[in-house]
């Protein structure tokens, strides 16, 4: 599913990730006025307390770019790619999972930014530290 037709079924306007989390249970500051969830909060929860985040402009890009991060493995196999470059003192990570790369701030653990296999060629990165294929 991608994040429009997400948004779209869910009536959504906005995407918005905020910085902190939130205890289980409490009410989230990423709920719109209406009470309905965030595209970010719906993700967060279902993957977890700890688990990478995803800034607004990575959503964007995910958008964008039309990749598929929902209802397959890439989300665990990017959250495994995290905890190896996070075991390894990583800062700044390349994370290509498949043919999708994320920069990921490791210290942060959240997504940057995403780069689908279309636009892999004749690209360069910079300021990363490290590059995790899983």
């Amino acid at each position: 599913m991608l994040i429009s037709e997400y948004l779209a079924g869910r009536g959504a306007i906005s995407v918005s990730t905020g910085a902190a989390r939130t205890s289980p249970g409490a009410q989230s500051a990423e709920r719109a006025d209406d009470g309905a969830v965030s595209f970010a909060e719906e993700l967060r929860e279902k993957l977890g307390s700890r688990e990478v985040e995803f800034s607004n402009h990575a959503i964007k890009r995910l958008e964008s770019r039309q990749i598929d991060i929902v209802g397959n493995d890439r989300i665990e196999r990017l959250n495994r790619g995290v905890e190896l470059a996070a075991e390894k003192g990583c800062d700044e990570s390349l994370i290509l999972v498949d043919s999708t790369a994320f920069i990921v701030s490791v210290k942060n653990n959240t997504v940057i930014t995403t780069v689908s296999a279309e636009d892999l060629k004749e690209n360069v990165f910079t300021n990363i530290d490290s590059a995790v294929i899983v």
